[in-house]
């Protein structure tokens, strides 16, 4: 029977509470099928980064700038502090669902008006127990609540801040790879113009030599002056090249400077070093490891998890809401009688609040948190098809640049093989130095192209280990259920 009488209690009051008008079915994710690289996009090795990626490299300065850079970049301290952050806001919503008990001490120094309800103790009747109008009560004791999260909103609350924290472990993945993928692109940057310093300081050597030789043939009426302008202005353009150049690694260290947080005096002396081997690896198939490996998307996935927590939040307040309170203590009007037994007081309070009419508050949030997840959804689905994008993208790029890069080194070969014959026949007295050393100046110009062509290897090398989230793997994926 009262099993039966608390079935009818509860059919009442859900038939009492507020409905839901305004839901809408949830937006669909990606599907995994679309997940995947064109047929025509391949590389010669397949893999995927590891970990530390770039000790792949071999190269000790750049291991300890991006060491330097993931412990102390002020960018990474404050993603950092979010997960921190995000910790301290999930232990809050936590302490929202357990017993909250606190201690109770007040003195209240209060008047009694005679026209008011408790008109009587206005008076002053000691033998009624009355010594109005004037009271000093005393409340000593302990209370306590807890509320019951039968519908579960408060589980929808906390599993949303769980939520947040594991996306802000994942933004804090994503922030290192970000700058450990910067570091690398600034640090071969200067690498790549230390290497085009060194190739144009030999062919302005070569210019200057040419431009004495015409200005001494010149002196004797052999040549034009014509010869002696356009070896001048040959001379004058690499001198420009060259400070350009210097002035481009000016502007690299001081972007590196910025990025690892390293002060005026703080950052360590870049050596020249030869550029990298690349052993290019690009995976056949995509799907859900580039979810689990690039770290933004694990964030972004964790953030579509929440808003499907929030939407479950904001279902269960249309249904009635149970708490306990309590207390035991001391009460008394007078002092001298607050810590007698006669003074002792238990209340204990259920509460039951039920939504019937709210003006539309409550659908309106419902709307809200659904439209506010649709959007995240469909933010997350363009992010995962911008991700394949990007690995298709860099991918062909540096295939692209890696048969390029074979043809020209082909070409420095070919324009090498005049520059040697031109120097066996001056070794031989069959030509003069001068004809020897401008003999040299294509094929520099060649090789400054090749080694425009390798920084652009090494930079889409880079890129392509951002596109496929370096060394991140999350496990395992999160399992996106819309509801």
């Amino acid at each position: 029977m009262w099993t039966k009488g608390i079935v009818s209690v509860l059919i009442y009051l859900l038939a009492g509470c507020a409905l839901i008008h305004h839901d809408s079915a949830p937006y669909t994710t990606i599907a995994p099928n679309d997940i995947r690289l064109a047929d025509d996009i391949h590389l010669a090795r397949d893999g995927w980064p590891s970990a530390n990626w770039w000790t792949a490299y071999g190269d000790a300065q750049l291991d300890a700038l991006i060491t330097r850079a993931l412990a102390s970049s002020p960018t990474m301290v404050i993603a950092r502090t979010r997960v921190s952050q995000a910790k301290s806001e999930v232990e809050l919503v936590q302490a929202g669902s357990n017993l909250q008990v606190v201690a109770l001490g007040l003195i209240n120094e209060q008047h009694t008006s005679s026209h008011g309800f408790l008109g009587p103790y206005a008076l002053n009747e000691p033998a009624l127990g009355f010594t109005g109008p004037w009271y000093t009560e005393g409340i000593v004791g302990f209370g306590a609540s807890l509320n019951l999260d039968i519908w579960g909103k408060q589980r929808a609350e906390v599993a949303a801040s769980l939520g947040v924290q594991n996306a802000r472990l994942a933004e804090t993945s994503a922030v290192e790879l970000e700058i450990s993928t910067d570091v690398a692109q600034l640090y071969y940057g200067i690498q790549t113009d230390y290497q085009l310093i060194g190739l144009l300081e030999q062919w302005e050597q070569i210019a200057q030599f040419s431009l004495g030789a015409h200005e001494a043939r010149a002196a004797r009426g052999l040549e034009s002056h014509t010869a002696i302008e356009d070896s001048r202005a040959l001379a004058l353009g690499l001198q420009q090249r060259l400070v350009n150049a210097r002035a481009q690694v000016v502007q690299l260290r001081e972007s590196l400077r910025a990025l690892i947080g390293a002060g005026v005096d703080d950052l360590p002396t870049i050596q020249p070093v030869s550029m990298p081997a690349l052993h290019t690896a690009l995976p056949s198939t995509l799907s859900y490891e580039l979810l689990a490996r690039r770290p933004d998307l694990q964030a972004m996935r964790w953030y579509v998890q929440v808003s499907f927590d929030r939407v479950d939040a904001a279902k269960a307040a249309f249904y009635p809401s149970l708490d306990i309170k309590a207390f035991f203590g001391l009460d008394a009007l007078h002092l001298a009688d607050l810590f007698t037994r006669g003074s002792q007081q238990f209340n204990l309070i259920p509460g039951l609040y039920l939504p019937i009419f709210d003006g539309g508050r409550l659908n309106a949030n419902l709307s809200g948190t659904r439209k506010a997840s649709d959007i995240l959804i469909e933010q997350y689905n363009q992010a995962v098809l911008d991700a394949v994008r990007d690995v298709a993208q860099t991918g062909n790029r540096l295939q692209s640049l890696n048969t390029a890069a074979q043809l020209q080194t082909q070409r420095v070969a070919s324009v090498a093989f005049a520059r040697d014959s031109a120097e066996a026949h001056y070794q031989r007295g069959l030509a003069d130095r001068l004809t020897a050393m401008e003999a040299r100046q294509p094929v520099i110009a060649e090789q400054l192209a090749l080694l425009e062509l390798d920084g652009q290897r090494l930079s889409q090398d880079i890129a392509l280990v951002k596109a496929l989230g370096g060394g991140y793997r999350a496990e395992p994926p999160v399992e996106l259920k819309p509801r």
